[in-house]
């Protein structure tokens, strides 16, 4: 009997043959970069057992690190209680994954000649002559790529009529000419059974563009239950959950495909620890796969935990130095940690590789808008944009780039036609929320920053822009603004902003018990960050004053004199205010002239 690793390069090699001679290339490219990736010396945990109560208690800690000495790729770190690696790539509590067989081709029936023609149009670009010569065709496999090249021809024709009637950056209502008749078609062979998976994910692609979401997940649920390798079925399948409980709901077979789809939508849907933990599971069977190890990277960038993701970005480029996919989210991640030398030679790199990719374009861009090039950086995204008008990230970076050209209107509609493809880019809803705000229209402002807050609960930033607007001056409503400024402070604030301003709005508001815990909270984190700066000096002077105040002579003392050390005014209140701590703990009533009206 083949053992489970055995079974999984087996299938993974045949899908990519078949998914190839489909056409489905990018699924195809998916399935053979997996089965180079499969380790020989281990086999997955099923998606029963990930959701383990044991499974569930050795996921504390961290499971990867980079192995940085020879091979190029993670090694596992044993788990508390976890046993060794090997163990943990494998099943648990006898449960195993469901068996879906290989299906048989048809290619080579009476028809395999002409197929072999039509796929070589196909290739070619010339998707009608493709549907043309298979057009008398009845096998399974010969109707898929007649109806695909169809689809296909249709596709290009609708991106013609978009850009002569619009430009190649315009808004059209141009659409897909063959989707009536495929539905109808597609809908047919459904009925009478005579349709195989890939039909069904072409059918399930139909019907997502004309709008019937519900009976497109219904149809791509089919297509991966019956055929799991295709990958393209699963990343269709993703786009249409758009919640946890569409995802909850899915009828899925217990493939070990599925383990990929749910950490790929998990990700998608912010549920960052939950996706983590499906790919580190994976990363005991495919311990060589790039594909998992950017997707690793991607969730520790989307954790802000930068440091990790970009030790994950360099180890997969030392491997894979002509990679170009993933390789924007790494260029966002060095545009965070301003790392201009780094972004610099990765767009070089990528220039060089292929720079009519949309994501090399946006690399470019990146690097431009670091060097404050702003116009240059708008003219990489745009060509990103002409290469695939659907490309989310460089919709909402170009919005960036308009803010920072004080180019209102065209900022807005970039944000507008980000959350046009995904409602769930909390990015271009944040976008949109700082324009409004830059506008002085607070409340339309405020709506963009709950919708962002909302997709992002965890993010500090969203919670400090949403309650600086409730502070701003048309609102001035103080009490939301402190609400948010906890949920930021609760949020992982790296930069302490939402401290520092709860300790002074409990102050305005008389709060100063409050005020005086916030500050303290504040001074202990600028403390251990070695931050010493104006804020630093204003909570000093706060709890020496509000210490005396309530007659906590002792503790006033200790902050006034550690005002000492800095120069300005703020000194010689200290001076002061220690000489009227000596005259009360003596006896004599204080001169301080602060008691005086003027």
């Amino acid at each position: 009997m083949a053992s489970a690793k055995e079974t999984y390069r087996a299938e993974l090699r045949a899908a990519a043959r078949q998914l190839g001679e489909r056409c489905l290339y990018s699924a195809a490219k998916w399935a053979a970069e997996l089965l180079v990736g499969v380790d020989l010396d281990a086999a997955p945990a099923s998606s029963a057992a990930m959701d383990s109560p044991s499974s569930s208690s050795a996921a504390a800690g961290r499971l990867l690190h980079l192995h940085r000495s020879g091979g190029s790729s993670f090694r596992h770190r044993p788990r508390p209680g976890g046993g060794s690696s090997s163990e943990a790539g494998t099943p648990l509590g006898g449960v195993s994954y469901v068996s879906t067989p290989i299906p048989d081709d048809d290619a080579f029936d009476s028809g395999g000649d002409k197929y072999l023609l039509a796929k070589t149009y196909f290739d070619c670009r010339e998707y009608r002559r493709a549907a043309h010569v298979l057009q008398n065709q009845a096998g399974r496999k010969a109707v898929f790529l007649r109806c695909y090249a169809l689809y296909m021809a249709g596709e290009k024709r609708k991106e013609a009529e978009m850009i002569e009637l619009e430009g190649s950056l315009g808004k059209s209502n141009a659409v897909n000419q063959e989707l009536v008749a495929l539905e109808r078609e597609l809908s047919t062979h459904r009925r009478t059974g005579s349709i195989d998976s890939f039909g069904l994910y072409l059918y399930g692609l139909v019907l997502r563009d004309k709008g019937c979401e519900g009976l497109a997940r219904t149809i791509l649920v089919e297509s991966v239950n019956s055929y799991p390798w295709n990958w393209s079925a699963w990343s269709e399948l993703q786009s249409l959950c758009t919640s946890s409980d569409i995802l909850n709901n899915l009828n899925l077979k217990n493939h070990w495909m599925k383990d990929f789809f749910l950490a790929s939508t998990y990700l998608e849907l912010k549920m960052h620890e939950e996706a983590l933990k499906r790919y580190e599971r994976l990363m005991g069977v495919f311990r060589c796969s790039g594909y998992i190890q950017a997707q690793i990277a991607t969730v520790q960038y989307s954790m802000r935990d930068l440091d990790e993701a970009e030790m994950i970005f360099e180890e997969l480029l030392r491997t894979d130095p002509f990679r170009v996919d993933s390789m924007d989210i790494y260029s966002n991640l060095l545009y965070a940690k301003e790392s201009l030398t780094a972004l610099s030679f990765l767009a070089h790199r990528v220039f060089l590789t292929d720079k009519y990719r949309p994501e090399s374009c946006c690399i470019i861009a990146n690097y431009y808008s670091l060097k404050g090039q702003h116009e240059k950086s708008v003219l990489y995204f745009q060509r990103a944009l002409k290469l695939n008008r659907k490309y989310l990230s460089a919709w909402t970076l170009m919005g960036h780039e308009y803010v920072e050209l004080k180019n209102t209107p065209a900022a807005i509609d970039a944000y507008r036609r980000a959350v046009d493809i995904n409602p769930r880019d909390f990015r271009a809803w944040y976008g949109l929320g700082q324009i409004y705000e830059m506008m002085g229209m607070p409340f339309y402002a405020l709506y963009y920053f709950r919708k962002s807050s909302y997709l992002q609960p965890n993010d500090a930033r969203l919670w400090i822009a949403m309650a600086q607007c409730y502070e701003s001056d048309p609102l001035q409503m103080i009490e939301e603004a402190i609400k948010c400024y906890e949920r930021a402070a609760n949020s992982n604030d790296t930069e302490g902003i939402a401290l520092h301003q709860l300790a002074k709005l409990h102050g305005m508001l008389g709060q100063s018990e409050e005020a005086a815990v916030y500050y303290k909270k504040d001074l202990e984190r600028m403390e251990v960050e070695e931050r010493q700066g104006q804020n630093f000096v204003e909570a000093l002077l706060f709890l020496a004053k509000h210490y005396k105040s309530i007659g906590s002579f002792e503790e006033a003392e200790h902050y006034c004199t550690r005002l000492l050390d800095y120069a300005g005014p703020e000194k010689e209140t200290a001076k002061n205010m220690l000489q009227g701590i000596k005259r009360l703990q003596s006896g004599f009533p204080s001169m301080d002239i602060d008691h005086f009206a003027l």
